[in-house]
């Protein structure tokens, strides 16, 4: 069908091997950490390294809100974790300031040890999260040769790209989750679903006018 190509260039999707970091772009979904932790426990990377103040977009209640956090305890995380870690995360959600905090506490309530968690707290968008990850990789004097990216299956693409020019000698594994029932096989069936992938293909063309005008030395003013 006509979608397949869209369908291929947006939802990469990688088997995850042995590498130096798991990076995990800003959210309040806690999937991805979840995923991310679950990775970290299979001996995958020895840090994660949450990403993300919050959507520049949204105030945080919106963005809270948007993810269906304050209700997501019982469906999101399973039944073997322990009760206290999933009430106290459910319950106090609206009052983390930052979505690396929030993450950051999904990670440890999942097992992550504190040393194995770094954090970037002050990204408010994509290439952001790509950016400062970058700072904090270096001032931590990690080389990194393989990564793994945990993000939403639907953000797979933008988000592999953004870390991709930030970490050049890198080799990107993207291990995404499908959240709000978007996946490669239904996105095309759904209004939200249409929406969401389309609007991120416009993002990869569009937010990348300004990256490529940059690293080329070219002012913006040239492109109208």
């Amino acid at each position: 069908m006509f979608y397949d190509a869209i369908t291929d260039f947006i939802f990469v999707e990688d088997l995850p091997q042995k590498a130096d970091i798991i990076f995990i772009p800003g959210s309040f979904c806690p999937e991805l950490a979840r995923h991310a932790a679950h990775l970290y426990q299979e001996a995958y990377a020895p840090y994660v390294l949450p990403s993300g103040k919050y959507s520049i977009k949204k105030d945080r209640a919106e963005q809270l809100k948007s993810s269906g956090i304050q209700d997501a305890g019982i469906r999101i995380w399973p039944e073997n974790l322990p009760d206290t870690a999933v009430h106290e995360i459910a319950e106090n959600a609206a009052l983390y300031a930052t979505e690396s905090d929030f993450l950051c506490a999904i990670l440890a309530a999942e097992g992550v040890q504190k040393q194995a968690i770094l954090r970037e707290p002050e990204a408010t968008f994509t290439w952001e999260n790509a950016i400062y990850s970058r700072r904090v990789t270096d001032q931590a004097g990690l080389t990194i040769r393989r990564a793994i990216l945990c993000c939403k299956a639907f953000h797979a693409r933008r988000c592999l790209m953004y870390y991709q020019q930030q970490f050049p000698d890198t080799e990107f594994l993207v291990c995404p989750v499908v959240v709000n029932e978007i996946s490669r096989e239904s996105w095309h069936r759904t209004r939200r679903g249409i929406d969401t992938v389309l609007g991120e293909v416009e993002r990869c063309g569009g937010q990348f006018h300004e990256i490529l005008a940059d690293a080329a030395g070219i002012s913006c003013k040239e492109w109208s």
